[in-house]
């Protein structure tokens, strides 16, 4: 699998990649609504072998709704440990990315993926130092996080601006990609701070795409599209109001 650099990547795009977490069962309808794949942690792992079984085959469940990428969180002792259960999921498909938390033995594995073409996610990135070092590993894509940040009253989406500003000039940089988005004003402050990307479970998605004054030019501009059904005039247009 070839990994394209943020800045290839961005030559094709059309804004911010859009990722979904969740529930198989719930994503399987947005697949097809433009978003880039989907993204778990350990957490909805939890959850979802709890409610699935084997996390093998929740892998194959989420691969099997989509033919877009499918990023799982793996975790270990050591870097051989994470090459080791990591190997595991790439080679279910070349559509998995391997997400992985910031630590030392994560750095060894962004090295040792990056000489494979795996593709990678970096998560748990709370500072500056921690997105330069992975960066430096080899890491594909940095996920800061922005919601803990309220918790402790700073700022969600400071590091986005940071690391922005920080890699815009490099050759071969990682996606910056928001992560414990949980909610579409933090999905505001992602995009327009310049993530390239944010992922965020799918109520949030459904909710970006509701605005109250669209909701109501929706019903104006409907309800004049039934009056010309009305009228006879969608004659030989298939259409039931």
């Amino acid at each position: 699998m070839k990994i394209k650099n943020a800045s290839e990547n961005k030559k094709d795009s059309i804004g911010p990649d859009i990722w979904l977490a969740g529930d198989p069962e719930d994503l399987t309808k947005w697949m097809d609504k433009g978003v880039k794949g989907i993204v778990t942690n350990t957490v909805v792992l939890k959850e979802m072998t709890d409610k699935y079984g084997s996390i093998i085959e929740l892998t194959k469940r989420y691969l099997d709704i989509t033919d877009k990428k499918v990023a799982i969180e793996i975790d270990g002792h050591s870097t051989n440990e994470l090459l080791d259960v990591g190997e595991a999921f790439t080679k279910l498909s070349d559509r998995v990315i391997l997400k992985i938390p910031m630590s030392v033995h994560a750095l060894g594995a962004f090295a040792e993926l990056k000489k494979a073409n795996v593709e990678t996610f970096c998560t748990t990135i709370f500072t500056l130092n921690q997105a330069v070092l992975a960066a430096n590993a080899g890491v594909t894509h940095l996920l800061p996080f922005c919601e803990p940040f309220i918790d402790v009253n700073k700022d969600s989406t400071e590091l986005i601006r940071e690391l922005k500003s920080t890699f815009d000039g490099w050759e071969n940089r990682p996606f910056i990609t928001a992560a414990l988005v949980r909610s579409v004003t933090t999905a505001h402050k992602a995009i327009k701070d310049g993530a390239d990307g944010i992922i965020i479970f799918w109520p949030i998605f459904e909710e970006m795409i509701r605005s109250k004054m669209t909701d109501e030019w929706n019903k104006i501009f409907l309800d004049n599209w039934n009056d010309i059904y009305d009228s006879g005039n969608l004659d030989g247009i298939k259409y039931k109001p």
